[in-house]
């Protein structure tokens, strides 16, 4: 059942009817009536006011109308400017719910490659990266909730300067320490050993500074520096105790970040290594030499002017024949392309990356990649705190694993004060707090629109009113409690309304709104690529329910058809709660 579809192709009618013009069904467009004006459904006339040649509101009037004589699903009508707003019966939503059906979504499915985490593998997941990690997360289930085939993967940074700062640091002051010996996760252990290099480093810079030395200068030269430089030469040249010991230490940080990703509840079709990947796209860079796509400078040194393009000259392979991270990332793209043929290729990366992206797609299209259309920067705000920016090398960031704990136990705290917990085990309590914490902390980052910078309070985000995470899952188990109370089992509850019935209240007309707007709200977050969408309807939906939990019986209902009516609508609200939070990540517990 699609409304809008059915009352697009009356004004397809109304056009014919009133003013002798033929339009198409597709320029037809609804939008949701604004809360401050009655209405259901509401239609823009602006785009008719060259065919009715009349004003926008006299416009809006006759369609209006016509509609309303010849539209059994329109009760009523009225007009803001140039704004139709419909009033659709109760009849229609009524027949909608006792149908059971889903309104429709008009997708085409795609083969959808999403990169995110992206992390080093000189320190833990922090802050930054779980935003990240929840984001492509979610937009990788929200996407395949609407029909297409989607890939996960992740990309780890496992070589260069600074993994070799973190073995350094350890070969020299670690004695021998490992993850069991010092009781510690191995992200978290060989992160210690990346800030303990920083430390140790410092000290060198001002001995050179004092000498006169720019700071970027004495940075090149301190003798720790020129260690660390010198043993990424002798990881290059495949150096047989350096690469034992950079295997060892990453399988390390591997296992800590493993944790972490469950911890989170993501998983990743196939992760790519730069160790594997740094190589790639050389041969491209033939490729763009012989199409004249690509130059090549007196110092053998390759390029792209992308002046034209009101982009920069941008180096792609250096005098020495060592590509960067552009020649890198588009051997990367490539290879993706040839191993699963993606119609589109989303790269989940902080906006500080926007440039790169941007040069990234266009030398991809100017290569004569067609699939290069289909990619695309989920580009996001960094994550701040109250009290300002993370730094890494300073070991000033927001570390993840600890930031789950301390989650867990706000939860715990929380829900104690509330006295939530009668009649829970033990084992039921630490799962509750575990399940309130995490739902707290995915919902508290996924519903900021990604394009915006974000402040995070982890206080905030548990409270248990208000837009958070922790009142949606207390409104699923609400609903789960009426069932328990009324000895009802859900899953058999009919939605079938009497043949009496013919009117509802406001509040259930909005929960019933709300279920046919689903499909709608999917398809705007699978197009945008926010789960910002999903969030705030989930959110609207358990609020609305609480209004119609407040104002009206359900179990105390004397007429049993009305009873079975609203527990068959507070059931499927509860589905509805169920599987928006588990797009996002966030699983809902039936006891609270």
């Amino acid at each position: 059942m699609n409304i809008e579809k059915t009352l697009g192709e009356k004004v397809v009618e109304a056009a014919k009817t009133l003013y002798n013009t033929t339009i198409e069904l597709s320029s037809v467009s609804f939008q949701k009536t604004n809360k401050e004006f009655e209405g259901d459904i509401t239609l823009v006339v602006f785009p008719y006011l060259k065919v009715s040649k009349k004003s926008p509101e006299e416009t809006a009037r006759q369609i209006g109308e016509f509609l309303k004589a010849n539209a059994p699903e329109v009760a009523a009508y009225n007009v803001v400017k140039g704004f139709l707003n419909l009033v659709v019966t109760d009849k229609f939503w009524l027949e909608f719910f006792s149908s059971n059906q889903q309104s429709t979504i008009h997708n085409q499915p795609s083969t959808t490659m999403v990169e995110y985490s992206s992390p080093n593998t000189n320190k833990p997941l922090h802050l930054g990266h779980v935003r990240n990690i929840l984001l492509g997360h979610a937009v990788s289930e929200i996407l395949q909730a609407v029909g297409n085939k989607v890939i996960k993967v992740n990309l780890v940074n496992d070589r260069g300067i600074h993994i070799c700062k973190s073995m350094l640091a350890w070969q020299k002051w670690g004695n021998g320490e490992t993850p069991e010996s010092a009781k510690m996760k191995g992200d978290h252990l060989i992160g210690k050993y990346y800030v303990e290099f920083d430390k140790q480093l410092k000290p060198q810079i001002a001995e050179l500074k004092a000498k006169g030395i720019s700071e970027e200068e004495a940075e090149k030269k301190a003798p720790l520096m020129l260690e660390a430089q010198e043993m990424l030469r002798q990881w290059e040249a495949g150096d047989k105790e350096v690469i034992d010991l950079w295997k060892k230490m990453n399988g390390w940080v591997y296992d800590g970040f493993a944790s972490t990703y469950k911890d989170l509840g993501t998983t990743f079709e196939k992760t790519y290594y730069e160790s594997e990947t740094y190589l790639l796209g050389k041969e491209l860079i033939e490729m763009g030499l012989q199409k004249g796509v690509l130059q090549r400078n007196p110092d053998s040194s390759v390029f792209i002017d992308l002046t034209a393009d009101k982009l920069d000259k941008k180096i792609l392979l250096r005098s020495d024949g060592t590509s960067v991270y552009m020649t890198q990332d588009l051997g990367t793209a490539v290879k993706r392309q040839e191993e699963f043929g993606f119609d589109r290729l989303i790269y989940t990366v902080g906006n500080e990356q926007d440039y790169h992206f941007k040069v990234l797609f266009l030398i991809l299209k100017k290569l004569g990649f067609k699939w290069a259309e289909g990619c695309y920067h989920l580009s996001y705000g960094m994550v701040e705190l109250p009290d300002g920016k993370m730094k890494s090398r300073e070991g000033t960031v927001v570390d993840a694993d600890e930031l789950i704990a301390e989650m867990i136990s706000t939860a715990r705290q929380t829900s104690e004060e509330l006295g939530k917990l009668e009649g829970f085990t033990e084992e039921e309590k630490a799962s509750l707090y575990r399940t309130l914490g995490l739902g707290a902390l995915k919902y508290f980052i996924l519903k900021v629109d990604p394009k915006k910078k974000m402040l995070f309070n982890p206080k905030e985000s548990i409270d248990f009113n208000g837009n958070t995470g922790p009142f949606i899952q207390y409104t699923h188990a609400r609903i789960q409690s009426i069932f328990r109370k009324g000895g009802v089992d859900p899953g058999s509850i009919k939605s079938t309304i009497n043949d009496q019935q013919s009117t509802i209240t406001k509040q259930e007309k909005e929960l019933i709104k709300m279920l046919y707007n689903y499909p709608a709200v999917l398809k705007q977050a699978a197009t945008t690529y926010n789960p910002a969408d999903v969030a705030n309807y989930v959110y609207d939906l358990a609020k609305e329910y609480n209004q119609f939990y407040h104002d009206l019986p359900i179990l105390k209902e004397e007429k049993e058809e009305l009873k079975n009516f609203r527990l068959a609508l507070s059931a499927r609200v509860a589905e509805k709660i169920k599987s928006s939070m588990n797009l996002l990540g966030i699983e809902v517990p039936d006891r609270m």
